[in-house]
């Protein structure tokens, strides 16, 4: 029942998925363990709940512009279910809008593949990361992504390996001219510490513990996925490395970052493309809704600890 519901994308489920995001955000907003998290800047409350759904639609257009995974609404549904595991993440809109923008990049670095515009996707993605950092500066260390992806698609252009720095640099005197005319060339100096609180006295509350499983449960599916297409065979697994790849950046800024498990959002993404390539390798659909069962009770037991510890 459920299966047959989210493995195709028809317009209902885009409005189950979205209305359900915007309750919890309201609902965990008020009622959620401290209840001002939101505050009374509304406009602000607002656009953080629309990049929220726009996110999620992202997701989804990837999916079905760039082929990662069958052409379904799980993605979709994973991405919206590790809200509910991670609530805290919709606190941080400094996360959140970052996150918009790491989509954005690694939507044109997954379009790479078509070998088609390749210096204004390099970019592109290159400048979205840029315009990321000025929200989380950890979120920088993405650009190695983008090496990475020069290496793997189109390596013997020598000119690619330059233009990641060209966007940084036209970003960087973009910003720069921008917080000088508006005197505010301090938030730069305090914005970019990289300031890091791996193993701090808060290590081992339950949300930092919650974290390693998120990354460790995830690793341990992401390796399952690539044996298993691996053995198939697939034209899936570049895209699929650069996914990986992005979700190691995510898990370092998560465990290493001051964000702390805010920044589980960067990862999202990846994981839910890879649970989602998971549960299509079931061949019988009656494992796969037990699965998707297990998957959608998981979230809301783990919200009720958290809300209970």
């Amino acid at each position: 029942m459920i299966s047959s519901f989210f493995s195709k994308t028809k317009p209902i489920n885009y409005v189950v998925l979205s209305t359900f995001l915007v309750l919890f955000f309201l609902l965990y907003g008020i009622y959620g363990p401290v209840t001002s998290i939101f505050g009374d800047n509304y406009a602000l409350n607002f656009l953080v709940l629309a990049a929220l759904v726009i996110e999620m639609l992202i997701v989804n257009e990837i999916i079905r512009r760039e082929k990662v995974t069958g052409f379904s609404s799980f993605a979709m549904l994973f991405f919206v279910m590790f809200l509910v595991v991670f609530p805290e993440s919709m606190t941080d809109t400094n996360v959140v809008f970052c996150n918009f923008f790491l989509l954005l990049a690694l939507w044109r670095l997954l379009a790479i593949k078509t070998i088609k515009n390749v210096k204004h996707k390099i970019f592109d993605a290159s400048l979205f990361i840029g315009i990321a950092s000025l929200f989380v500066d950890w979120s920088l260390i993405f650009l190695t992504l983008v090496f990475l992806v020069i290496n793997l698609y189109d390596r013997a252009t020598f000119k690619n390996w330059f233009i990641p720095f060209v966007a940084i640099i036209t970003l960087g005197i973009l910003t720069i001219t921008s917080f000088h005319l508006y005197d505010n060339l301090i938030f730069l100096k305090e914005h970019y510490r990289f300031q890091m609180n791996f193993l701090s006295e808060d290590f081992k509350r339950f949300e930092m513990i919650k974290s390693i499983v998120f990354v460790f449960i995830s690793l341990v599916v992401m390796t399952l996925v690539f044996l298993k297409l691996r053995q198939r065979g697939s034209g899936k697994l570049l895209a699929l490395r650069i996914l990986f790849f992005s979700f190691l950046l995510a898990s370092v800024i998560l465990l290493v970052s001051v964000k702390g498990e805010r920044a589980a959002l960067l990862g999202f993404f990846p994981v839910s493309v890879f649970i989602t390539n998971y549960l299509e390798s079931f061949e019988q659909n009656r494992y796969k809704e037990v699965a998707i069962v297990i998957l959608l009770f998981l979230p809301f037991f783990i919200l009720g600890v958290q809300l209970s510890s």
